[in-house]
């Protein structure tokens, strides 16, 4: 796909998380909407290999969802892309849907991990990486993780395992929105010069506008072809990302949109109707 067209499939996947999460009347939308560009970028660049006729093709990439909570934006590139249809998201949170609240591999065509207990993706992902690497696969590993899960110190021993192994075949993202649960990082507990942090533990680190889809293309591409150390794309976001009201504000982190309120964001967004 063209960036033009990246650029409205990333919008039509915004009024997805709107329309679900307002249906469901729960769910996650403020760090969904931020987290858009990055899955965009990644299941529908070619960057990527995996088969949505195929789900379990062992040759596949795989992708750990390590903020489970913002489950909204994967089902959605998932439907896009094919692994089920698109009708299927409506059905979010609801009783016996495939599409929980949070990620569940055994319900959910293109999973490759359970998740919602935060601070656990990056050990799942370098589990993966370092089988890979011990069957002499070639398959890649990517991660995304929340910036206010990286307060969870197991975040920190899996980035200091990852350094050590040398795992090249590991791509992290952090969704560094700024704004978590209650409020801001820097209210909660700072985390400093983040990229910082992450280079002095030894990886490759790629500074992005997390809302540029051709600068995020390109960073996978760069992750892509870095050896002899794990990357990490510390791309910087908008919790919110794209509705006036949402944007910044931690309320959104776990509260839906009623029905006044998500035609407005579907308009701003330049979509109409309610799904």
């Amino acid at each position: 796909m063209d960036y033009q067209s990246l650029s409205s499939l990333c919008t039509q996947v915004r009024g997805d998380i709107l329309n679900m999460t307002h249906k469901a009347g729960s769910g996650h939308p403020g760090g969904s909407l931020s987290a858009v560009e990055l899955l965009v970028g990644l299941y529908f660049s070619c960057e990527m290999a995996v088969d949505a006729s195929h789900p379990d093709w062992e040759e596949r990439d795989r992708f750990i969802l390590s903020k489970g909570h913002v489950a909204p934006v994967l089902y959605s590139v998932l439907a896009r892309k094919g692994f089920f249809p698109v009708e299927e998201l409506w059905t979010l949170r609801k009783l016996d849907s495939i599409l929980q609240g949070h990620p569940h591999m055994g319900h959910t065509p293109g999973l490759d991990c359970s998740s919602g207990s935060l601070g656990q993706g990056l050990s799942i992902a370098n589990g993966l990486a370092l089988a890979f690497r011990m069957q002499e696969k070639s398959n890649r590993v990517y991660c995304l993780l929340g910036d206010g899960e990286l307060q969870e110190g197991q975040v920190w021993e899996a980035v200091m395992t990852a350094a050590q192994h040398k795992l090249d075949n590991l791509c992290a993202m952090v969704d560094y929105n700024r704004v978590q649960l209650d409020g801001t990082l820097a209210e909660i507990k700072d985390l400093g010069d983040l990229a910082a942090k992450w280079r002095d533990f030894g990886w490759n680190v790629i500074e992005l506008d997390g809302h540029d889809i051709q600068a995020v293309v390109e960073a996978y591409r760069q992750a892509k072809v870095c050896k002899g150390k794990p990357t990490v794309l510390m791309a910087n976001t908008i919790k919110g990302k794209g509705v006036s009201f949402m944007e910044n504000d931690c309320n959104w982190h776990g509260n839906a949109p009623n029905a006044e309120q998500l035609r407005q964001a579907l308009s701003e967004l330049g979509l109409e109707g309610e799904q």
